[in-house]
């Protein structure tokens, strides 16, 4: 028994008189269209989902990840330049003259008090500026790590700064335990450790200059030292309101001229400095102005980028006039120990 042939439709058969015709006509047989296109998916469902997933065109991600993050640049003011350098002329003059003023025994408690009106500054300046955990707690040990400095500076018999470590430790202990006492603080002990021991060693390094008033060619060091301290910071800063170039960082609105320049002129007014001064000699003047005015200028710089840092990082502006305070004097308490440093090391 054969296999039945398969039907033949009338669609077939017009097909095959069409090809039969164009075979007599010696034109080529026509295509074959195929079958029907299949009929899109229903709105809604999965395949329709999928379709118009695949069709979308895709981000180019390459391309985006190319591209550098545009940094915004920070302007520079020249009046707030000129008003800082004014702030750095008034430290200068303070701690200068209140150091001459100063003679032995209750005498030093003048230049003491003005010591102590310099660290109040400080204190208010950095704790704004940083906003270490438990603000209060940290301001409050200082003011009193600050007392008891000037007083350890003072009272002993014999010129030393012994006392003033002991302070420190002491004081930096207990604002960080004042700190860890509150659960909400805990969260951000790393900051609080770092912000207290700076804080706590600032306001202690401006009792460094009582100490040095009271040894050998300590007043001179320190009119030589502060004097390049203060004209590396006026210098800096002036040359920033006329010419801020080149710029360091966009962050930052300082340039490097004014750090240059400020250092060179505050190591040439300490060498004319030495040439006056007794125990003194130009040379020796130059490498102690040298040291102070270099010291001074990178901590006035290193808080233009602590600055930038916290505000990229997001964290709310505090006090417009702390911060900019902030410079000078942290510039004033790293040249302090620098002073002290160098005249029992290099001068006697």
């Amino acid at each position: 028994m054969f296999p039945s042939s398969p039907e033949v439709g009338p669609r077939d058969e017009r097909r095959e008189r069409a090809a039969a015709r164009r075979a007599r006509r010696g034109g080529p047989p026509a295509a074959d269209p195929g079958p029907p296109p299949p009929a899109p998916p229903a709105p809604g469902s999965p395949a329709a989902t999928i379709a118009a997933a695949m069709a979308r065109p895709s981000p180019p991600a390459a391309e985006a990840d190319d591209e550098p993050e545009e940094v915004e640049v920070v302007p520079v003011r020249p009046g707030l330049s000129a008003a800082i350098a004014g702030f750095a002329v008034l430290l200068t003059i303070g701690l200068i003259f209140g150091a001459q003023t100063a003679g032995p025994g209750s005498a030093r408690i003048p230049y003491a008090i003005v010591i102590f009106g310099v660290q109040l500054l400080f204190i208010l300046a950095w704790t704004m500026a940083i906003r270490p955990p438990a603000l209060p707690v940290v301001a409050g040990v200082c003011v009193i790590v600050a007392l008891g400095a000037d007083l350890a500076a003072v009272l002993p018999q014999t010129a030393t700064i012994a006392p003033l470590g002991y302070v420190a430790a002491g004081g930096f202990a207990v604002g960080v335990v004042g700190q860890l006492i509150r659960p909400a603080d805990r969260a951000r002990v790393t900051d609080s450790l770092g912000a207290t021991l700076l804080i706590v060693v600032g306001v202690v390094s401006f009792a460094t200059l009582i100490v040095l008033g009271r040894v050998p060619l300590g007043t001179q060091a320190i009119f030589v030292c502060l004097a390049a301290t203060g004209i590396s910071l006026i210098v800096a800063r002036l040359t920033d309101a006329v010419l801020a170039w080149p710029r360091l960082a966009p962050q930052v609105p300082r340039g490097a001229a004014g750090v240059v320049f400020g250092a060179m002129a505050g190591t040439l007014v300490a060498a004319v400095i030495g040439s006056y001064l007794v125990g003194f000699t130009p040379t020796s003047a130059a490498v102690v102005g040298l040291v102070a005015a270099g010291a001074a200028g990178l901590a006035d710089l290193a808080t233009g980028y602590a600055e930038a840092g916290r505000q990229m990082a997001g964290e709310p502006p505090t006090m417009w006039i702390a911060r900019h305070m902030q410079g000078p004097l942290g510039g004033f308490a790293l040249a302090a120990p620098a002073a002290y440093g160098m005249c029992v090391l290099f001068l006697t």
